[in-house]
């Protein structure tokens, strides 16, 4: 018998919901640094030394495609496939997890697995996906840790092509599960789902541009509105629409118009019904749908009556197979604008013989009108969309070539470089999207290149400045970028800002010179100098230590370097450096916050590698701000010791720095930014720099920064 007294609940209330109020809640400027321990070892229930690379070797591909092969056709009366089929409905779910990715900052895509969790499983957009992901669960059972959930998602689409009849381009396996929702990704700051342009967080500015680094039109669209822009057809300014949207997920108008067309070869859209009999999505479920969202309890709701994005109707005459239908049907009819059953804006084709139009999704004996988005209009009537077209329906063989070309792209982007790709359906063709990288030597003396670069005459900042930069633009996300191909010595990265040119053409040929000596890489050397450098201020600062080294990267050639597609990785800001390109909404510790993130960096981590690299002396353009030490170059923990020391207060200025100044004396000691002073004011920073700072932790701070020093060296050595 409980002696807890009537109705007093045990636990505090909504303290493990959502509405229990957090710290950032109570106090919302503070910095969150939840960003960088997303995905905490905690949350993984795998075991610590799961390798799954080595997992993949025991994947019977051949077997996993044969049962994709038959699921496609085996209907399930709980779910049933439209034409006993569900190939439609996996290129969709395949689509959507991949068409997250974004250009600016390589977040969202497939290769996490995350369009199982919060937010994206419960996307207006994704409506009904939950079905086809319990539809796969048998094939995820028993083929368990040889296949993740990422990779599952992304070759379930890619097997429904194959099945409805095109040549696919090919396939990989390599992408690793997450076990918790991705909360650092911004999707945009709306208030509500589907919010118009002009409502409260509104995502465009202007004429209609849209903010970076979001590529989707809406907040719960994978992409654009299919009724037109803000819900009002208008195909040319969707076309508009399409073209910003597309772009940002690294596509061009040829590879949107071949995606767009071969999207919609298969399946159909939903909107037979009432919307407002929907129940709520997967998240906000009662706890007996078992993750199940969108159910519809008063009526029928599934196969021909289901209803998922409000516009009813296949695109084509032979919605379960690859062919020019979609193609023809929209070049050779006069469409004019009507509304779905459930109230939403489509087109439908004037005129148009019973025998062109599709079977009933569920009873053979009806015929079905067709339809057209209004994204599909914009096809028709944008000129640069309609050329392509236009092209593909002269050529069906370059428009299955286009397409699968593009879809292996789309589904491909975020998994990273080549090196990362596993399974006997990888393409041998190196594609130039996959920022290609030759093989290094790895049979070099290095100690003679450690010996050359330390009587380059160069010096400590010169060198540490010089790897980092080409280390710097690592991604987290998309795998792209780091130090590996020496791509800092080409266009576009050899003239950014944030890489001090001139200081590159100092640098670069003295480098350049020492790798054709000993036959070594440039990218090789780039990252030895910097570890020379290290170890040289190690020993000024009294600590002796080697910094680990494992050579093998190579250098890219300027036609392996797509300059456009390098363009959006470069940096505006890198609190590293106590460097900013420009004034921003976003303070710098939250900028700050971001590029340690991408750069795979935990808190500790950002935190010793910030300290160090300020008593380096390698800020930006020599600042001295930050720089809380009389011996620069020598590897200490001074910026903590000076940060904490409480002899100093600190004194904001009207530019925006601040002064050091002494408590006694109101003498000026040191100058610094926001994001050298975070490290003292928010508690958690304050907590690692009080560690560095300690008496006893002296050495430890040089093996933990040279620690992280490597782990950013090597980020994108995948071979290793």
């Amino acid at each position: 018998m409980s002696n807890q007294p009537t109705g007093r609940c045990p636990v505090m209330h909504g303290g493990q919901t959502e509405s229990g109020k957090s710290v950032t809640d109570w106090w919302p400027t503070s910095l969150n640094l939840d960003i960088l321990h997303q995905h905490d070892g905690k949350t993984d229930p795998m075991a610590s030394d799961f390798n799954y690379r080595q997992a993949l070797a025991n994947l019977d591909v051949a077997a996993l495609k044969q049962d994709l092969h038959q699921l496609m056709t085996d209907s399930q009366s709980w779910w049933p496939a439209d034409w006993g089929s569900y190939v439609g409905l996996m290129v969709r779910m395949t689509w959507h997890a991949a068409g997250t990715y974004r250009i600016a900052d390589g977040r969202g895509g497939a290769s996490t697995g995350n369009q199982r969790f919060a937010p994206l499983n419960s996307w207006p957009d994704n409506g009904n996906l939950d079905k086809a992901r319990r539809l796969l669960w048998p094939i995820k059972k028993k083929y368990g840790n040889s296949l993740s959930w990422a990779d599952l998602l992304a070759y379930a689409g890619t097997i429904a092509y194959e099945q409805a009849g095109l040549k696919t381009f090919g396939f990989a396996f390599g992408r690793e599960d997450i076990w918790h929702p991705e909360k650092d990704i911004y999707w945009g700051a709306e208030k509500e789902w589907l919010a118009p342009s002009g409502s409260e967080g509104s995502r465009y500015s202007g004429q209609r541009d849209l903010a970076n680094p979001l590529a989707a039109v809406m907040m719960g669209l994978i992409y654009v509105n299919p009724e037109g822009v803000d819900g009002e057809p208008d195909p040319l300014k969707t076309a508009a629409d399409i073209r910003v949207t597309f772009a940002r997920m690294a596509m061009n108008d040829e590879e949107t118009a071949a995606l767009t067309a071969g999207g919609h070869t298969l399946g159909k859209c939903h909107g037979n019904g009432d919307a407002a009999n929907l129940g709520p999505e997967p998240e906000g479920g009662a706890i007996e749908d078992q993750g199940f969202g969108w159910l519809n309890k008063t009526a029928r709701g599934i196969g021909a009556d289901a209803i998922t994005s409000g516009v009813e109707g296949a695109w084509t005459s032979e919605p379960t197979k690859w062919d020019n239908g979609y193609l023809s049907m929209l070049l050779d009819h006069e469409w004019t604008i009507t509304k779905s059953p459930a109230g939403a804006w489509q087109w439908q084709p004037v005129g148009i013989t019973e025998t062109d139009k599709p079977l009933d999704a569920e009873d053979p004996s009806q015929r079905r009108m067709p339809v057209m988005t209004d994204a599909d209009m914009a096809m028709k009537f944008d000129p640069s969309y309609r050329h392509y077209i236009e092209r593909f329906a002269a050529d069906p063989d370059y428009f299955a070539d286009t397409f699968a070309r593009a879809w292996f792209k789309l589904t491909h982007r975020d998994l990273g470089p080549k090196s990362r790709y596993f399974g006997p359906d990888v393409p041998s063709e190196d594609l130039l999207w996959q920022d290609p990288v030759p093989q290094g030597n790895r049979n070099y003396d290095v100690d003679a290149v450690k010996a050359a670069l330390q009587q380059s005459g160069l010096t400590i900042s010169e060198l540490v400045c010089t790897a980092w930069d080409s280390a710097r633009t690592y991604r987290g996300s998309d795998k792209r970028g780091g130090a590996n191909g020496a791509r800092i010595r080409l266009a576009p990265q050899n003239q950014w800002q944030g890489n001090e040119p001139q200081r590159l053409a100092k640098v670069l040929p003295l480098l350049t010179d020492i790798a054709n000596q000993h036959g070594a890489s440039i990218a090789d050397v780039i990252v030895l100098g910097g570890n020379v450098g290290i170890e040289q201020a190690a020993a000024a600062a009294g600590v002796t230590i080697s910094v680990p080294f494992s050579a093998g990267r190579g250098d890219a050639s300027e036609a392996q370097t797509d300059v456009e597609s390098f363009a959006v990785l470069e940096p505006l800001h890198d609190g590293f450096r106590n460097w900013i390109k420009d004034d921003y909404v976003v303070t710098a510790e939250e900028l700050l916050l971001d590029r340690a993130q991408l750069m795979g960096l935990t808190a500790p981590e950002m935190t010793v590698l910030l300290g160090g690299m300020r008593v380096l002396g390698t800020n930006y353009g020599d600042s001295n701000h930050g720089v809380f030490t009389a011996n620069v170059g020598q590897l200490t923990p001074d910026f903590f010791v000076t940060l904490t020391d409480m002899n100093l207060r600190w004194q904001p200025q009207a530019d925006g720095s601040y002064q050091l100044l002494d408590r006694a004396t109101d003498q000026l000691k040191w100058t610094a930014n926001r994001v050298d002073l975070v490290f003292g004011s928010n508690s958690i920073l304050r907590s690692y720099a009080e560690h560095y700072a300690q008496d006893d932790n002296r050495h430890k701070f040089v093996s933990d920064f040279v620690r992280a020093w490597v782990k950013v060296m090597n980020a994108d050595r995948f071979d290793l």
